[in-house]
């Protein structure tokens, strides 16, 4: 298990993936010192090996056991304010030749385009305390998923504003904010797309939407910072 442990936190590190880090092992000798193997007396664990691995905590429910018990500690000291909460989504990239026992591709991953880019993997998205930008929601989906898709999971029972950024946008118009009491009743401050502000000086109110949208900017930033 120990260098099960390392197998995978080593492959997450370099970006590789289970076959890669097998093959790594046995062609780098540096890496076989970091990992401390032995072939003499042991055998590198294999792909599938490496992938039931990295299941276990996901199948024994650990890491949102570990989750909710780090994000109940401030919150039971007082150090969570309540009230407003950020969303926001980021991809977890994984190297496209990641698959799974049957030898075929994870179905949790997707590849979706972002920018000119293209990405392969997961999507985590998060609900982040807007006053303190402690994290205290976290859903995942494959990569293709859109970020709005998960806004509605990641709002708490006591919040009253919801900040994002402009994959946002349009968040309120949709069916399962509509139909519940609480969702529909949130302010949702979401970011305008920069061809939505008015720049033109003719436009008296100019300067007051440029306000609007750098106090929306101040408060969405504590969202970044989870994931620097």
């Amino acid at each position: 298990a120990r260098n099960d442990a390392a197998h995978v936190s080593h492959a997450e590190r370099f970006g590789l993936s289970d076959e890669g880090i097998e093959d790594a092992i046995y062609d780098s000798y540096a890496m076989k010192r970091f990992l401390k193997i032995d072939f003499s007396i042991e055998r590198t664990p294999d792909a599938t090996t490496l992938l039931q691995f990295r299941h276990l905590p996901e199948k024994h429910d650990i890491t949102r056991k570990m989750f909710d018990d780090v994000k109940e500690r401030p919150d039971a000291a007082g150090l969570i304010m309540h009230g407003g909460t950020i969303v926001d989504a980021t991809i977890i990239h994984a190297p496209s030749s990641t698959k799974n026992a049957t030898k075929t591709r994870e179905p949790e991953m997707h590849s979706v385009r972002k920018g000119n880019q293209w990405f392969f993997g997961m999507k985590i998205h998060s609900g982040t305390d807007a006053a303190t930008g402690y994290v205290h929601t976290i859903t995942g989906t494959a990569a293709n998923v859109h970020d709005i898709v998960q806004a509605h999971a990641l709002i708490r029972a006591d919040d009253h504003s919801v900040y994002g950024d402009s994959g946002y946008l349009g968040v309120e118009k949709r069916a399962e904010i509509l139909e519940d009491p609480h969702l529909s009743s949130v302010d949702y401050r979401i970011a305008k797309r920069p061809s939505q502000n008015r720049t033109t000086k003719a436009y008296a109110g100019v300067n007051w939407d440029k306000k609007i949208e750098h106090e929306k900017t101040s408060i969405r930033c504590k969202v970044e910072h989870p994931f620097l």
